[in-house]
């Protein structure tokens, strides 16, 4: 069938009879460039925020957001999808005609408009536990990789993500407080083959095409010359290998020091400065380009 995902023949004879489908897009199109977002339902309100964060930053570059439809983190990352205007699937554990939980109809409806809402199972049929597990291998299959954010040691959550690993499929862990219960199963997946990751970049670094890479994560962000030139003059007076007060680099820069320190604390966002006790000194990152010339 030309409509049918192809990832998910990885399961073998594990893989779905059929898939019941409702909304506007096309499947196999999606699934090629997508992303299972998944967690706790009873996520903390920084569990929800990572969720919808994540899935806003990857919908805006123009992934396919796909998680379980359920409450906590799930929710999340379809709302944070849906509201970057982008692309989201919802995939249930019961017939596609019977929004569950029903807290979220609004919520699956609204993805059936804008999205995919799919499931295996024929429109009528209630959920039962063993359906989510089963749910979940579907999750793993048809994406590029699955992101784990809150999990407490015997999630459902986990079981996809040993599904995305078995089928050799990325897995993904956004660490969390290490005194929080929810982050256990988290951190027991980055202790094994799961990567670290805390945005949409590096999501995108690991499962997207060659080329794709996160920013750098220090260092200057903005050639010299593209600076102010007032920022550039106080720049130009930090001394090369000390840290110096701000009254000594304003009057190098020939400004007040209200102004000198104004462009410092600008120049430290950009990368170049950093505090140093009650001076301020060029970053190791600022250094090397002044070496090589690479401003």
């Amino acid at each position: 069938d030309v409509e049918w995902p192809g990832q998910l023949d990885d399961l073998g004879d594990a893989r779905p009879v059929g898939l019941w489908v409702r909304g506007p897009a096309s499947l196999r199109m999606w699934a090629l460039k997508s992303v299972a977002v998944v967690g706790a339902r009873a996520c903390t309100e920084y569990g929800a925020h990572m969720a919808a964060t994540l899935a806003g930053g990857l919908a805006e570059r123009g992934w396919v957001v796909v998680s379980g439809g359920a409450y906590g983190v799930d929710g999340a990352a379809h709302r944070g999808a849906l509201g970057a205007g982008g692309a989201t699937v919802a995939v249930l554990a019961c017939g596609v005609d019977r929004p569950y939980p029903r807290g979220h109809t609004q919520l699956i409806n609204r993805i059936a408009e804008q999205g995919l809402v799919i499931g295996e199972l024929p429109p009528g049929d209630h959920p039962t536990p063993s359906r989510f597990i089963v749910r979940n291998r579907v999750i793993a299959a048809l994406t590029r990789g699955t992101v784990v954010v809150e999990a407490a040691h015997r999630s459902g959550s986990l079981v996809t993500a040993r599904a995305a690993q078995r089928l050799g499929r990325h897995t993904m862990g956004v660490p969390g407080p290490a005194t929080s219960g929810l982050s256990a199963g988290i951190h027991e997946l980055l202790r094994g083959d799961a990567v670290l990751v805390t945005d949409a970049a590096e999501v995108v670094e690991l499962v997207g095409d060659m080329g794709e890479l996160a920013p750098e994560r220090r260092g200057p962000v903005l050639p010299r010359d593209l600076l102010e030139p007032a920022a550039r003059r106080v720049l130009a007076a930090l001394p090369g290998r000390r840290a110096a007060r701000a009254d000594e680099i304003a009057r190098g820069a020939q400004t007040t020091e209200d102004d000198a320190v104004a462009r410092l604390y600008e120049l430290r966002s950009l990368g170049y400065v950093e505090r140093h006790g009650d001076g301020w000194k060029l970053t190791r990152q600022a250094m090397i380009s002044v070496r090589t010339g690479r401003w």
